[in-house]
């Protein structure tokens, strides 16, 4: 079973607080929450394995996650795939509900849409299989045409470009939550760190408001929904 160093859950305290201070749960000025409550959710999708897998089905961590608040609520999803600056433009005018495609909370699009607080966080770290100091003038795999390829070679690490870094390699730079520390140890190494976010249209606070509660009730299953993803 893959160890998992990074999750982290939403930051519950900003939503009670804007529940508790209304007398009633936030409104939607364009009624999205009523409009999907047994109804229809516009979820726009970009491909970005493991989050979303496009194809003539769609899969990923994310796509579980927007079916069971649609199970939750009643509701159907229709996928609407595309760029992230088409879909976030379709979010803007409100053809769409929700974006999802592994979004990070520095996304370049956020001032047009709302993003909701991090359900998640992920890095990619150098591990190794003995214990390290720095990877200075070290061999470092890592898999070719990566994020991570392109940050390690940032690095002094002599980089070793591979296709597959779980066979055969003492030192690799990899995401946290794809490594086995029964077999590896993490070095202190972190070559970045992201915060996974989804995004809604602007405004519609009564939908943010039950899509974050959502994936906060659900954080503890991103782990598991990943490790299905990658197998």
């Amino acid at each position: 079973m893959r160890f998992y160093r990074r999750m982290k859950r939403l930051l519950v305290i900003p939503i009670l607080c804007l529940l508790a201070s209304c007398a009633s749960a936030p409104a939607d000025p364009e009624g999205t929450l009523q409009r999907v409550t047994g109804g229809t959710i516009r979820a726009g999708i970009t491909a970005n394995p493991p989050w979303t897998i496009v194809g003539d089905a769609m899969e990923g961590v994310e796509v579980e996650l927007i079916e069971g608040l649609a199970q939750e609520l009643d509701a159907d999803v229709e996928w609407v795939e595309g760029s992230e600056e088409e879909l976030f433009g379709a979010l803007e005018v409100g053809q769409l509900d929700v974006v999802v495609g592994g979004l990070s909370s520095q996304n370049p699009y956020s001032a047009h849409a709302a993003l909701t607080h991090p359900y998640f966080t992920s890095r990619i770290v150098v591990v190794s299989r003995f214990e390290i100091e720095d990877i200075a003038g070290r061999r470092v795999a890592v898999e070719a045409n990566t994020e991570a390829a392109g940050l390690l070679q940032k690095t002094d690490a002599v980089v070793e470009l591979v296709d597959d870094v779980s066979e055969g390699h003492d030192v690799v730079a990899i995401e946290d939550w794809r490594y086995d520390p029964l077999f590896v140890r993490e070095t202190g190494i972190v070559l970045s760190e992201t915060d996974h976010v989804m995004a809604v249209r602007l405004g519609e606070n009564g939908w943010m408001v039950t899509l974050e509660k959502f994936l906060l009730d659900n954080a503890d299953r991103v782990p598991a929904l990943l490790d299905e993803a990658e197998s």
